[in-house]
């Protein structure tokens, strides 16, 4: 990759991409060297199905791509791709409503030896558990990091709604982890 391009932040690279159709190709590589880690856990995350969160992947590239010259001014990039993402992401579980990724059951294998594991498997299934309005803005928050902000951009709701909505997710992992977790301290 580029130096120049390395060099440059987000906006300047999305200016290149809407203004500069020479430098365009090299633009779009280096957001997408950037951006997609961050892109593609989400939609791993979000779909629980690797082979789906790729199409998933690949499709928000390719939307972000060709809205490119829909919008002149871009603060935040990051933002902005996951919420082509997160549209991606429910328009793919509404597509395929049967394969979706929450099962109503959780198997944990019992065998572990391993405490770490078990906990780790425990959590894995609270979220699960969790309502999807809770689930969604809970993983963007904890997995990927983002702020209040991006979030509520996102899902177009209030940052309060966000922030409640985060709140009450951990309450209810709190809930369904305290039968296991005074279980595990016998």
């Amino acid at each position: 990759m580029d130096r120049e391009f390395e060099n440059l932040s987000d906006t300047e690279l999305f200016i290149l991409l809407t203004t500069d159709e020479s430098r365009a190709g090299k633009a779009f590589e280096e957001i997408y060297t950037r951006h997609s880690p961050r892109v593609f856990a989400y939609c791993q995350r979000f779909l629980g199905n690797r082979e789906e969160a790729e199409d998933v992947f690949q499709e928000t590239f390719i939307r972000f791509y060709n809205s490119r010259f829909k919008t002149r001014k871009m603060s935040n990039l990051a933002a902005f791709l996951l919420k082509i993402a997160r549209n991606q992401c429910v328009n793919a579980i509404r597509e395929h409503k049967h394969e979706a990724r929450y099962n109503d059951e959780i198997m944990i294998r019992h065998d572990e030896s391993d405490e770490t594991d078990e906990l780790l498997n425990l959590i894995k299934m609270a979220i699960e558990l969790l309502p999807d309005e809770y689930k969604e803005i809970f993983i963007m928050r904890e997995y990927n990091g983002l702020k209040y902000t991006d979030i509520a951009y996102i899902t177009n709701q209030s940052i309060n709604t966000v922030k409640v909505k985060i709140f009450r997710a951990r309450e209810r992992i709190r809930q369904i982890l305290q039968p296991y977790l005074s279980e595990m301290s016998k």
